[in-house]
Formats: structure tokens, C-alpha cells, sequence
């Protein structure tokens, strides 16, 4: 889940002196009151080249706008052809235009000619919730409140504020793979499992085909899943349903090291300890200490 000024220049007055009470004594000069300095209005961000027109009812839902629990309205423009809604962790393939509710556009899969894709549940909550209630080939149009989108202020630099009006067609869905059963050995290598010497285990769950193993310059392609200690499955590429392709000395130290000792067509199971992960403290979002992954081997770059 693919951004004139007028200044008011408002001076103070200028207390320039009082009148002498009697001949004999000094004027006295009341210093002056420096001005003002003006705020300058924000500079929108400019035009969108080719900018679609905002809908009549940019501003506010209409009273016939569907409304859910969470604040999300919405109004189908037109009907689709599927009978199916997709699900938070399928994939869609739509087009959309996104306004601010001033008339701004500040995003359209239209003006660039090129639909978007993405895993349903890695977009603002008002996507993820709101195209659940679709099907393919229909049309409608969201009014998304700030809190499901990315806030008033935004919480990401440079995204838009408040609540953003979408036009959204919904091209395609392709559902999510089963996701991968979660290891019973996550702390526990079984019998045969193999230790190196920097603390990675590993133990082969199917053999490959290959006979060439990856060197830690190859860009290499796999399918993955990984889990903390706990259970919890954090990243898969399987669940995705597309393969992850990178340099294999662009990864954490456990993958470099680990996917060296494979061959294509083979899967391996790993237990990376932090120190060759993400580390044993959570930063920034990464999963901490000792990690399972379960990798499976495409092919050599």
C-alpha cells in the first residue's frame, strides 16, 4: 500500500511622546513599540499537473452516505460486476483520486495511467476497513476521517490533514495465501538441527535440487516467513504472495551467513539470535532478540 502568499502586515501604533508638565522639566520620549512581525500564511503545496475536479460534496458526506460504527461514510457511484468483498490481508489492484475536503487533489492512480496494488491491511484504516465493503468493478466514494487516515495534524511529514474525500474502483482482488502454520520448535531446535560458530542453528525441513550455493554478494529471490519466541509470525512473504528479491549482504547478519549454506530448491529453517538479527532491544518497529525464519530458496541471481 504505492504531495501567492498574502501577508496582513498589521503594525503596532507608534507612541512617539507625552506633553511637558511645566517648562522647567525635560521631556520625557516614551520609547517606541517595535512592529509586529506578520506569521506568514502556509504555502499550499503546489498543483497537481492534470488535477481531477472535486466531487460536489468534497466538503461534508451527503445524508444517503452509508455510515460504519468507526465514522467512515461512504456512497457506492456505481455498482460492480463480483460478488466477493476482499479481506484485510488479500491484495488489491485499484484506481483511486484522493481530495482534501478545501478541493485540493493530492493523489490519483488516474492521472498517472497507473492502477495501484497493495496488501489491503498496510494502508490507512479507512482503506483497509472501507474497500472490505466493496466488490470488483464497483465505484464509490469514501469521506475517511482524520483518525482513520493520517491525522489532524498528519503523522507522517507531508501527508494531507484532516478528513480526505476518495473516489476508489476496485479493478481486482487476489486472495491471500493460507497463512503458514506456526513452528512448535520456535524455542527449541529439534535433534539434528546444526549450530555455526557465530550461534546460528539451522535445520533443513526439505532438501533442494541445486548444487550451487549463494555467496554474500549474490542477490538471491526466497520466500520467507519469520517469528518471535512468542509465536507471533511478523513478516511473510508468503502471505504476500510474492517472492522477496535483494542483495544477500543487504539483509541482517543471521540471513547473510544462513542462506550461504543453501542451495536452490531448498527450505531451512533458522534461529538467529539477536545479536545477528535485530538486536535484543526493540527499535523502531524490528522485532527483538532470537528470531525463526523459515526460508525457502528460489534461485541465484
Amino acid at each position: 500500500m504505492r504531495h501567492p502568499v498574502s501577508f496582513c502586515l498589521c503594525l503596532a501604533a507608534l507612541l512617539l511622546g507625552a506633553p511637558a508638565c511645566n517648562k522647567n522639566e525635560e521631556k520625557k520620549v516614551v520609547t517606541p513599540t517595535p512592529p509586529a512581525t506578520p506569521t506568514p500564511t502556509p504555502t499550499p503545496p503546489p498543483a497537481i499537473p492534470g488535477a481531477l475536479p472535486p466531487p460536489a460534496d468534497v466538503k461534508a458526506a451527503p445524508a444517503d452516505a452509508e455510515k460504519t460504527p468507526s465514522g467512515l461514510a461512504s456512497k457506492v457511484l456505481e455498482k460492480g460486476t463480483g460478488t466477493e468483498h476482499p479481506v484485510a490481508e488479500d491484495v488489491v489492484e485499484v484506481h483511486y483520486t484522493g481530495w482534501t475536503t478545501d478541493g485540493r487533489m493530492f493523489d490519483s492512480s488516474v492521472v498517472r495511467k497507473t492502477p495501484a496494488k497493495f496488501p489491503l491491511n498496510a494502508v490507512i484504516k479507512g482503506w483497509t476497513e472501507g474497500l472490505q465493503l466493496m466488490v470488483q468493478g464497483e465505484k464509490r466514494r469514501f469521506w475517511i476521517p482524520a483518525d482513520l487516515a493520517y491525522g489532524d495534524p498528519p503523522k507522517r511529514p507531508g501527508a494531507p490533514a484532516g478528513m480526505l474525500v476518495f473516489d476508489v474502483e476496485l479493478l481486482g482482488i487476489r486472495k491471500a495465501p493460507k497463512p503458514p502454520e506456526t513452528p512448535t520448535d520456535l524455542n527449541a531446535p529439534p535433534k539434528g538441527s546444526k549450530k555455526t560458530a557465530s550461534g546460528l542453528t539451522y535445520h533443513v525441513l526439505t532438501k533442494g535440487t541445486g548444487k550451487d550455493h549463494p555467496k554474500a554478494d549474490s542477490t538471491v529471490e526466497v520466500h520467507y516467513s519469520g517469528w518471535t519466541l512468542d509465536g507471533k509470525m511478523f513478516d511473510s512473504s508468503v502471505v504476500r504472495g510474492e517472492p522477496a528479491t535483494f542483495p544477500l549482504n543487504g539483509v541482517i547478519k543471521g540471513w547473510t551467513e544462513g542462506v550461504q549454506l543453501m542451495v536452490v530448491g531448498e527450505k531451512t529453517r533458522f534461529w538467529i539470535p539477536g545479536k545477528l538479527a535485530y538486536g535484543d532491544t526493540a527499535r523502531g518497529g524490528a522485532p527483538a532478540g532470537t528470531l525463526v525464519f523459515d526460508v525457502e530458496l528460489l534461485s541465484i541471481k
